[in-house]
């Protein structure tokens, strides 16, 4: 009686070496402040002004703050006059410092 052999995998096919995909780098979910306290509200206003470029997402990597206090924030200086508006986009608002000679 002949044995039967058991199927190995080393035989070299292309099924045997199966590329493996990186799983890509993971970005650790940022823990931006939700609350707005005095220290935080007096950094806004006095950081803020003095940027060349302002916008939701510029105060929200800088400030580390999320995306309703970064609107919050840049509708209070714009109500103050302390920003200008520059472009009106439905998605994303851009604001610049008011210089000396604007009005």
């Amino acid at each position: 009686m002949a044995k039967a052999k058991a199927p190995t995998s080393s035989g070299g096919g292309k099924a045997a070496k199966k590329k493996k995909w990186s799983k890509g780098k993971v970005k650790d979910k940022a823990q931006h402040a939700i609350t707005l306290d005095k220290a935080l509200f007096d950094r806004i206003i006095k950081e803020v002004p003095t940027f060349k470029f302002i916008s939701q997402s510029i105060l929200i990597e800088r400030l580390k703050i999320n995306g309703s206090l970064a609107r919050i924030a840049i509708r209070h200086l714009e109500k103050d006059g302390q920003i200008k508006r520059i472009v009106h986009h439905s998605a994303q608002l851009v604001y610049s410092r008011t210089t000396a000679g604007t009005d």
